[in-house]
């Protein structure tokens, strides 16, 4: 080997060194965001996601399954990029899903009130 080729073999060897440490560094922060992702998903769906944001809920489950399969592949960025997506928008659909059921218990509530106005109307006439 010349001087020249010995160089550049060094160089490849320490791209090949710093990349693959890269990648090995992105495994432990992917597969904690999934982990996280995938109960922020199961919560939502819980606590009615399906129901009142069906959007949000399909877009986050398309996403965990997206990254499932890039963990599976070894892509770590690509599954911690669709894991904090996913996770976002299970929150959403978490937030619209508990939204809903205030509003439906704050006109529950509303309409408990005109029910007692009219009796008391009614026992004042």
């Amino acid at each position: 080997m010349t001087r020249n080729s010995k160089q550049w073999f060094k160089v490849l060897c320490g791209a090949a060194v710093v990349l693959a440490a890269g990648c090995s560094s992105m495994k432990t922060p992917a597969t904690a965001n999934v982990a996280v992702s995938t109960a922020a998903v199961e919560n939502a769906s819980g606590a009615g996601g399906a129901e009142f944001a069906p959007v949000e809920m399909n877009s986050a489950r398309e996403k965990m399954a997206r990254a499932n399969k890039a963990m599976a592949a070894k892509n770590y960025k690509l599954a911690n990029d669709l894991a904090i997506q996913a996770q976002a928008d299970a929150k959403l659909a978490q937030g619209k899903a508990n939204s809903a059921k205030a509003q439906t218990a704050a006109d529950a509530l509303q309409d408990d009130i005109r029910v007692l106005r009219e009796e008391l109307d009614r026992a004042g006439k």
